[in-house]
């Protein structure tokens, strides 16, 4: 591995959640970033505005929709347009939706697997390039512990994360000789807006209270009964983007307080 100094970080499904906060240690670590994802186009004004006032980096803010591989690419070609590369690419955007498998709304099949698990080869494939010319790069793919496990209701997201789970290992053989890492993080449930909002969908498939689902359902599986952190998610991300993971790649890192230690 090369003694290369990444500058520049595109992250994905950064608005929020686990990706405004990887966002948010970039950025703390020096590097240039941009943010993509939904949400109020205030708030994500404002968000943008934070990082560089608070760290003085460069922060930019792609909308290009993660269901459109064409605008994934888009997407990579400002970056790179914006800040001169991308040197770290984090793979985060994720959207979940609870059935039993014979009511699971077709379009919401397709909608989870494009933006789960087709749009991180969407971006991976154009960063890939420029990456080889360099060298140097790092792809942190965000997994779950459903890239190891399965849950009933959530056959979408549970195959989604299976995928991302195989595409990783795939991706970091082919990249292996490049100087390119290729690694994903598998948290437990951690506390976002992503996993708030499975709530109620929760407690109607299986017919329980907002308590219930959070202490039986949630955290039935993780042995610590705590939630995962933004911030600890982040920080793993930066330790694989550090030079003491450099032979680390092609891992399924598992965060999720021992629930995939059974």
């Amino acid at each position: 591995m090369s003694s290369y100094t990444p500058r520049n970080a595109l992250i994905t499904g950064s608005t929020s959640g686990i990706g405004l906060a990887i966002a948010r240690a970039c950025a703390q670590s020096g590097l240039n970033v941009t943010l993509n994802g939904l949400g109020d186009p205030g708030e994500i004004e404002a968000q943008r505005a934070a990082i560089e006032c608070d760290y003085g980096v460069r922060a930019f803010y792609s909308g290009a929709d993660m269901r459109d591989g064409a605008a994934i690419a888009a997407m990579v070609r400002d970056t790179t347009e914006w800040m001169g590369g991308v040197d770290v690419l984090v793979n985060n955007a994720g959207i979940q939706f609870v059935s039993p498998v014979e009511d699971f709304p077709p379009e919401k099949w397709d909608q989870i697997i494009a933006i789960n698990l087709s749009a991180a080869f969407h971006a991976t494939r154009a960063v890939v390039p420029q990456m080889k010319g360099r060298r140097w790069g790092r792809i942190i793919n965000t997994a779950s512990a459903h890239a190891l496990v399965a849950s009933p209701f959530k056959s979408a997201y549970v195959a989604a994360k299976h995928g991302i789970a195989g595409f990783t290992k795939s991706v970091a053989l082919e990249l292996a000789t490049f100087g390119i890492t290729v690694n994903s993080i598998c948290p437990g449930y951690v506390w976002t807006p992503l996993v708030e909002k499975q709530i109620p969908d929760t407690m109607k498939a299986r017919g329980l209270t907002e308590e219930q689902v959070k202490r039986d359902v949630m955290l039935a599986a993780q042995p610590t009964k705590e939630f995962v952190t933004v911030e600890q998610v982040a920080a793993l991300a930066m330790f694989l983007i550090g030079p003491a993971a450099a032979q680390i790649t092609g891992s399924n890192m598992s965060m999720d307080g021992g629930w995939t230690a059974a």
